[in-house]
């Protein structure tokens, strides 16, 4: 009795919705951001731990830099997130969706799905399959995962400092006591703390004004790459991402190192600004509220030659 045209087309759309609705998770997920950009040789390496970012940064989980000598560098169009394991996001997942597209093309045959039975059937018996399947692949990736030379796993090298390290914006913190190690190897200036404020500012506001040129001055040309792709993410969606009023409201020195004749500088910042997406035609606001003031943790990275200008080369997120 459940071989009518109802129960069919309301099997069809249940299947769609479950498709699209895994689509979309595995979507979400793909686009994750943390960290983008190159730190030279500290790329994969945490930063120090501030007053102003006490805790971990996110890693830098896209480069060009390679992740050991001799491994190629990723273009920005190998850069895309890879989704989180799992049973819906790995071969189980595709399992799944193979067979509920083949039940799918089956109903659209006139065999169906057997009715209601032989639904819960397939549905059972892909759970069983699929979480068989987890079971060993989880077992093998157990097995094959790599110890660290003493058993421990990486907590991240220690950040010291042999001296206060300078604060700048708006904010204040007590100081932390004195370390071993001195981070600030270059000894940053207040002209160099200035200049990084400046461009928190200048930077934020041309990526919310789309310019590409103005951007292009203050970034090396791989972070060039990272903001010109998400912004032309941005376009083929009809929106724009709008960036105001930002303010430091404090910061610090995360650490300083020369490679060479090149100086690299990674700063801690909180911030304010006011963030939120339009669409392009109507400028009606798809995301986030222009009337909100939000707050962001991040620690940028900055690079120039000896005695040159500095240039945004990292982002990660706090």
């Amino acid at each position: 009795m459940f071989r009518n045209r109802g129960f069919k087309l309301a099997s069809l759309l249940s299947v769609f919705v479950v498709i699209f609705s895994m689509a979309a998770v595995d979507y979400a997920e793909a686009r994750a951001r943390g960290g983008f950009g190159s730190r030279g040789g500290r790329t994969f390496a945490p930063p120090a731990s501030t007053q102003t970012i006490p805790g971990p940064a996110a890693p830098i989980n896209r480069t060009m830099t390679p992740s050991q000598p001799g491994t190629a560098a990723r273009t920005p169009a190998q850069q895309t997130a890879q989704p989180r394991g799992g049973f819906f996001n790995g071969f189980g997942g595709s399992l799944f969706r193979g067979l509920m597209l083949g039940g799918l093309f089956g109903l659209l045959l006139g065999t169906g799905f057997g009715g209601i039975g032989g639904f819960m059937s397939l549905l059972f018996q892909a759970l069983l399959i699929g979480g068989a399947i987890w079971l060993v692949m989880r077992l093998v990736r157990g097995t094959n995962r790599p110890a660290t030379a003493n058993g421990a796993p990486y907590m991240g090298r220690e950040a010291n400092a042999t001296r206060p390290m300078p604060n700048f914006g708006g904010g204040s913190a007590t100081r932390t006591p004195a370390q071993p190690k001195n981070p600030d190897e270059l000894g940053i200036t207040n002209k160099d703390l200035d200049t990084f404020e400046q461009m928190l500012g200048h930077i934020q506001t041309a990526y919310g004004r789309e310019d590409y040129a103005a951007l292009r001055q203050v970034t090396t040309p791989e972070m060039m790459g990272f903001l010109a792709e998400e912004l032309a993410s941005n376009a083929s969606r009809g929106q724009i991402n709008r960036l105001s009023d930002i303010k430091l409201l404090q910061g610090d020195v995360s650490e300083s190192w020369r490679e060479g004749n090149t100086e690299y500088a990674t700063v801690a910042m909180r911030y304010q600004l006011r963030d939120w997406s339009v669409e392009r035609t109507s400028d009606r606001v798809v995301a986030g509220d222009p009337e909100v003031l939000e707050e962001a943790k991040e620690l940028w990275t900055f690079v120039r030659q000896v005695r040159g200008d500095w240039k945004l080369s990292a982002i990660q997120e706090a």
